[in-house]
């Protein structure tokens, strides 16, 4: 099971902010070659978002090879999905966390609130993980 979560307004594209999550779960082994993601209308209910922004995703999710589109079933995680090595994982870690650092210092957050603060959600993730 996937949890995406998208951020209208964080400058990223909604479906980029969906691939890059899916291919994040690859990498780390969260999900596997044959795992089944969400269909379209369900994805799209569950995130308040157009059913177009979710095909939109799958279909670029397809042409890189990281999932299978099979037609009447859904969207699998094709076998021999491309993994994200360790560098690229840590440039896309990093984007992030510039972009938090970013919008911390135009708030006038201390740098220290700020770890506090992911460091209570990697523990509240790690909660609602178990809990599946």
């Amino acid at each position: 099971m996937i949890h995406l979560q998208v951020d209208p307004h964080s400058g990223v594209p909604v479906y980029r902010q969906m691939m890059d999550q899916v291919k994040y779960s690859v990498a780390s082994g969260g999900l596997r070659p044959g795992d089944q993601l969400p269909s379209v209308r369900d994805l799209a209910h569950a995130l308040s978002i157009n059913p177009t922004t979710v095909v939109k995703a799958y279909t670029e999710l397809q042409h890189e090879r990281v999932i299978e589109l099979k037609h009447g079933k859904g969207a699998f995680i094709a076998t021999g999905a491309p993994k994200i090595s360790e560098r690229e994982r840590e440039a896309l870690l990093r984007r992030q966390a510039r972009q938090m650092a970013v919008e911390a210092s135009q708030l006038g957050v201390a740098g220290v609130v700020v770890l506090r603060i992911l460091k209570e959600e990697m523990e509240a993730l790690k909660g609602e993980q178990k809990h599946e």
